[in-house]
């Protein structure tokens, strides 16, 4: 693992997701439909999601022809030279949909399964969030570092919503019981933005059930190098199962409540 290669993969990362960000900006049709359906109808995707994740897939194959693709719109290839690059090219897509702001290309590299590079784009808010292993993580031109940790009591803390029926009823009933526990939650709709927020100090923590790598890589590779902690269930990583981000001291008794309160299971 060479600074040469984080250096390369960086560079690719922030202008694939910097075009990427622009193309969706800029190329929101007025009558904005819908392509497709996910794993529900509230689930969308979006012509402009596919048009983006094509970009950016043509972009890093022209670039680096030997490396892995995963894609949230579909993109999969395997890949020869142990570097996977795992994308979201719209974080957010019921935000962008309706028009609000909270939307974010992300883009990460990993090496053999470890995560060297994390992009997340967020155009609306003006942004660019970027993390490199061991290097700390950037918002524009600013160091980011997570707020100390409040007691469990007093911490503001961020979540999101699956979209099948059964499994936000689980996350309900989750978050009725950490509500009077907490200082109070929000839900902003982009896990990538909410785990860069947690690394900005904007969110004491964050935890999700249900996110797919696409979704976390990059943003949680910017939270830990902005001094966060991330994991799932007790003792193990972030998954889909259940996504946890919060500074140390703050980590550990909500991870544990997370757990004790069934937030890993519908």
């Amino acid at each position: 693992m060479t600074d040469h290669l984080k250096d390369e993969l960086l560079a690719v990362a922030l202008e694939a997701a910097r075009r990427a960000g622009e193309l969706l900006r800029d190329g929101r049709p007025a009558d904005l439909g819908v392509a497709a359906t996910k794993s529900s109808p509230i689930d969308v995707v979006t012509e402009m999601d596919i048009a983006a994740e094509k970009l950016i897939a043509s972009f890093i194959t022209e670039r680096r022809p030997d490396d892995g693709l995963l894609g949230e719109e579909g993109a999969s290839i395997p890949g020869s030279s142990g570097v996977r690059w795992v994308i979201d090219p719209l974080d957010g897509t019921v935000n962008y949909l309706y028009g609000l702001p909270s939307w974010a290309v992300s883009i990460a590299a990993e090496l053999d399964g470890e995560t060297l590079v994390g992009v997340v784009e967020a155009p609306m808010r003006g942004e660019s969030y970027r993390a490199v292993l061991g290097r700390g993580a950037w918002v524009n031109e600013r160091e980011a570092a997570v707020r100390p940790a409040p007691p469990l009591d007093q911490a503001l803390i961020g979540t999101g919503f699956g979209y099948l029926k059964e499994r936000r009823e689980g996350q309900a009933r989750v978050l009725r019981e950490l509500v009077p526990q907490v200082r109070d939650i929000r839900r902003g709709g982009s896990a990538a933005i909410d785990l860069c927020d947690v690394g900005c100090g904007r969110l004491n923590a964050y935890y999700e059930r249900g996110l797919n790598p696409w979704d976390y890589t990059a943003g949680a590779l910017f939270a830990r190098e902005a001094g966060a902690l991330t994991g799932g269930r007790p003792g193990v990583p972030e998954s889909t199962e259940l996504t946890v981000a919060a500074p140390q001291g703050l980590f550990e008794p909500l991870q544990r409540l997370l757990d004790e309160l069934g937030a890993w299971h519908d």
